[in-house]
């Protein structure tokens, strides 16, 4: 049985003896990264940096939100705000690998020129039993690769320590509760975030469609389940497609882009079932989204593929 204090002592002194100096830590916001950081400080105290990359592709509302948790957990953190350079090194890359390790490769770039202005040899991070599993290695294959594993670039300059490698996601929330966490309850969010969410090219503009869309899902399934309808799924969220398809606008013919709607059942993220979203709860999300949308969007599917055969986010 998972002893969640004893881990937490025992992850506390074994941080305080593998780093030796200051360490940057890159914070999401997610539960794993937010845990990292606060056993790591717990180590360390102000020789850690938490440092959080508004990338452009991240959820409406989200940088502001991170801001307010990590201000709550009264450690040292940076914002910084790297936008320009993810959509140019994104500019053409179409291929989920590539997007990955393009965006692994720049988050360590982007933390390498934080860190040698903090004086850290050591970058921390949130890596779960997941993520070094579906990224594959000798003996395994490659799902898909997590740009934490996957997406690291063989050269460079700071030791990597990770706290949580052996946890999976509800081994995680536990330690988060124990450690008063806040988001402790918050829905996984993929490191590459909306990129692997848009699978046409990823522009400002591609990106702001699937950000809507996503609040849009995240809202409704809020208002469904503070209205007994459903329970709040493990993850939820909405998907661009690269596929435009015909439609109709009063009475004009329209070309627009699809959303597909994916909400999945889980424990530890290894296995899903997809969510019974109500047809009324669906029905709403639909007419939100193409009439927010109605110049760029005309069509909304639902996603009811279970893990295996699908992955839950699709790229």
């Amino acid at each position: 049985m998972f002893g969640t204090e004893d881990f937490i002592n025992e992850s506390i002194g074994h941080l305080r003896s593998k780093i030796r100096g200051k360490a940057i830590i890159a914070c999401s916001g997610g539960v794993d990264s937010m845990v990292a950081a606060a056993l790591t400080s717990r180590a360390i105290g102000d020789d850690l940096l938490a440092v959080y990359v508004d990338t452009g592709l991240m959820r409406k509302g989200e940088t502001e939100e991170v801001r307010g948790m990590l201000e709550d957990m009264k450690i040292n953190f940076r914002i910084i705000d790297a936008s320009e350079e993810f959509f140019a090194s994104l500019r053409n890359v179409t291929d989920p690998e590539e997007k990955r390790k393009v965006i692994g490769g720049l988050f360590i770039r982007v933390f390498e020129r934080e860190a040698k202005e903090f004086g850290s040899e050591y970058l921390v991070q949130g890596t779960i039993a997941p993520d070094w599993i579906e990224s594959g290695d000798g003996v395994r294959d490659t799902i898909k690769s997590h740009h934490n594993v996957g997406g690291l670039p063989k050269e460079m300059g700071m030791t990597v320590v990770e706290p949580l490698r052996d946890l999976y996601k509800d081994e995680v929330r536990d330690i988060a509760r124990a450690l008063g966490v806040r988001s402790s309850e918050r829905q996984p969010f993929p490191g590459p975030a909306l990129a692997v969410r848009c699978l046409a090219e990823v522009t400002p503009d591609n990106i702001g469609v699937v950000r809507e869309a996503c609040f849009i899902v995240e809202d409704e399934i809020a208002k469904a389940a503070r209205e007994g309808k459903m329970e709040i799924p493990w993850q939820y969220f909405a998907v661009l497609l690269p596929t435009k398809s015909v439609g109709v606008q009063g009475d004009r013919r329209a070309y627009g882009m699809t959303i597909a709607i994916r909400a999945v059942s889980s424990v530890d993220g290894m296995t899903a079932t997809y969510s019974r979203i109500p047809a009324d709860v669906l029905d709403r999300m639909s007419v939100r989204i193409t009439n927010t949308m109605k110049d760029r969007v005309n069509r909304v599917v639902y996603d009811i593929t279970n893990k295996p055969p699908a992955t839950i986010e699709w790229e």
